[in-house]
This record gives structure tokens, C-alpha cells and sequence, in this order.
């Protein structure tokens, strides 16, 4: 039987961030700056890899103090209650030769909903000190909405202040485990 091979996320080059439109004509960025997660492969094939991932809800960064603030209160993500969004993956496969489909299991504020996310795997390559690396680059997009994001601003004139999808891009950098 082949080995199973334990990964885990390089925070220093991996990074998580969202898009979401704002008065649905122009897009704010946001990261989360800090989060964990591992994977499980046999041998260094990630098709059916098993992915867990979390990431601090209070680690959320926009580039704005009073939104963070907004977004982490009981209106958004309520980050006192909920301080964490995590992710368990229930099938990896592979649909070309670095295209995979990535489908799990993603918590937000205390609701679980299938997700489906697109994964481009960048490749495995050694690093200055001997380190196995492998990089992917992770997308999709979900409804804040189904999650219990439900907060509306609507301006004097009409517009909604936040959309409800959410894009999702994600780079990820995994070093083998001895």
C-alpha cells in the first residue's frame, strides 16, 4: 500500500482573500491574515486528498478599521460567537492534468453548507532547504446569504450597499511533513 503523506499550509506564501461588490459597481478586496490547514495524499498524488482548513474570523483585513470592525460584529461573521470558518473537504478530483474540483464542506457563523471550488495545482517543487512545496491557486464563488450573512444596507437612493456573492481566491502553499 502506497504511503500516506501528511501536508500542511505554508502561512508565510499562502494567502486567503474575498471580493465582494460594494454599491454594485465597484469591488472591495479583503484577506484573512490568519488561518491553518493540512492535507492528506497518497504519495505526492492529490487526487482524492483529504483537506482540512480553518481560518480566524478576527484575522479579517479590508483595508479599513470600521468595516473590520462592522464585519466582525453580530451583523456579519460575529466573530465573538463564531471566531472561526473552517472547511472539510469531501472529494478532490482531478479534471485535467492541473485542473481539480475541490468540493467540501464550509462553516460560517455556525451554518454548514456544500461548497464547489475550482483548484489550479501550481506544481510541486523543492525549496532552498530540502522542503517539498506544492502550490495551488483555489476559486469559487458563494452566497453570503445561505451562510447567515444576511445584513442589508440600503442607501437614501436605493442601492444595495453589499452584494451577496462572494468571490473567493485563494493561493495556498502545502510543505510535505517528514
Amino acid at each position: 500500500m502506497a504511503n500516506l503523506t501528511k501536508w500542511s499550509i505554508d502561512p508565510t506564501h499562502s494567502e486567503v482573500q474575498f471580493k465582494v461588490k460594494h454599491l454594485v459597481i465597484s469591488t472591495v478586496t479583503g484577506a484573512f491574515k490568519k488561518f491553518e490547514g493540512s492535507a492528506e495524499t497518497i504519495g505526492d498524488d492529490f487526487h482524492n486528498a483529504k483537506i482540512d482548513f480553518s481560518l480566524d474570523v478576527n484575522s479579517i483585513d479590508t483595508n479599513q478599521e470600521q468595516r473590520d470592525g462592522h464585519l466582525k460584529s453580530p451583523d456579519f461573521f460575529d466573530a465573538a460567537e463564531f471566531p472561526h470558518i473552517t472547511f472539510k473537504s469531501t472529494s478532490f478530483i482531478k479534471d485535467g492534468e492541473e485542473d481539480y474540483t475541490l468540493n467540501g464542506d464550509l462553516t460560517i457563523k455556525g451554518v454548514t453548507k456544500p461548497v464547489s471550488l475550482a483548484v489550479e495545482h501550481g506544481g510541486i517543487a523543492t525549496d532552498f532547504y530540502g522542503n517539498t512545496k506544492a502550490g495551488f491557486d483555489i476559486s469559487g464563488k458563494i452566497n453570503r446569504k445561505d451562510f447567515g450573512l444576511t445584513w442589508d444596507g440600503i442607501t437614501e437612493a436605493g442601492a444595495i450597499v453589499v452584494s451577496e456573492d462572494i468571490k473567493l481566491n485563494i493561493s495556498i502553499q502545502l510543505a510535505k511533513q517528514a
